[in-house]
């Protein structure tokens, strides 16, 4: 067990405080309990970059933590879009249902297109996008932007925050289905049986 590892399953666990503090606030109104969900977003999502920076630079790469780390980062964030897509008004501003569902969609498409091409090919090999980067900052500054309750600041520009996140998801799926199909294609089986 890697520090990385034990960084990643410390992210993991802050996951059903988050929840737990965000549904504590809509039903009290506490400021208390929004601070800690707030903080406790926050702590996993820095850790995100924590936990790499230590794999990267003092070799801790393994198998444990090449799944552990992108199932935190989309456990962290699907709660996040699903629990904020509810109507928790006056409290909390709303995330679009259209977003959740292109978020969720996505990674359920992902999801079953990476167990097929292991299925077939024998492995699947993801290529980070930049543009799937992108989408991940742009939902977690969505995330905190109405967990620090900025609405009042500008609620337009959380209509371009989520605006923006929504285009980059959806484009950013396009092209890891296309890495898949491009993987597909390449495969051997897939040439012998168009012959």
């Amino acid at each position: 067990m890697t520090t990385a590892n034990k960084i990643t399953i410390l992210r993991i666990l802050l996951i059903p405080l988050f929840v737990v503090e965000v549904l504590y606030y809509v039903q009290t109104g506490n400021e208390i309990h929004r601070l800690v969900a707030l903080l406790s977003f926050a702590v996993a999502a820095i850790l995100d970059g924590v936990d790499g920076y230590i794999a990267r630079h003092y070799n801790q790469w393994s198998e444990l933590g090449a799944v552990l780390d992108p199932l935190a980062d989309k456990l962290l964030l699907v709660s996040a879009i699903v629990v904020l897509s509810f109507d928790h008004a006056p409290r909390l501003e709303q995330i679009p249902l259209w977003l959740t569902g292109t978020i969720i969609g996505r990674d359920l498409l992902l999801g079953i297109g990476a167990v097929t091409v292991r299925l077939t090919v024998g492995k699947f090999i993801v290529r980070p996008r930049l543009l799937g980067k992108v989408a991940t900052v742009l939902q977690m500054i969505m995330v905190l932007w109405i967990l620090l309750k900025w609405n009042g600041f500008s609620a337009g520009w959380l209509k371009y925050i989520s605006l923006s996140a929504g285009i980059c998801t959806g484009l950013s799926g396009l092209l890891y289905v296309w890495d898949g199909m491009r993987q597909l294609s390449s495969h051997p089986s897939s040439s012998s049986a168009n012959k």
